[in-house]
C-alpha cells in the first residue's frame, strides 16, 4: 500500500487551514472515515490519507468550473 498517512497538524500544512478546523468541522462532514482518514488499531489516533483527500480537492475544483451554482439549489450549465 503506497498511501501517505498524515496526522491534522501535517494535512493542515498541506491544504492551509487549521487543525482544529480540520479535527472540529471537516471530519465525519466531508472527510469520511474508512475513505480519507483511518483510526490505526482502532486507536484515538486519527491518520488522514492525502492520495484520497488530494484527489476530492481536484474533483471538486474541476466540478465547480463547468457550471454555475444558483438560487435554490439549482445550477445553470453554461
Amino acid at each position: 500500500m503506497d498511501q501517505t498517512l498524515l496526522t491534522s497538524k501535517e494535512l493542515a500544512e498541506r491544504i492551509k487551514f487549521s487543525a482544529n478546523y480540520i479535527n472540529s468541522s471537516l471530519r465525519d462532514s466531508i472527510f469520511i472515515e474508512g475513505k480519507h482518514y483511518i483510526r490505526p488499531f482502532n486507536g484515538r489516533k486519527i491518520l488522514y490519507i492525502w492520495e484520497e483527500i488530494e484527489l476530492d480537492l481536484y474533483q471538486s475544483a474541476c466540478r465547480n468550473a463547468s457550471y454555475i451554482p444558483m438560487a435554490g439549489g439549482r445550477v445553470c450549465n453554461g
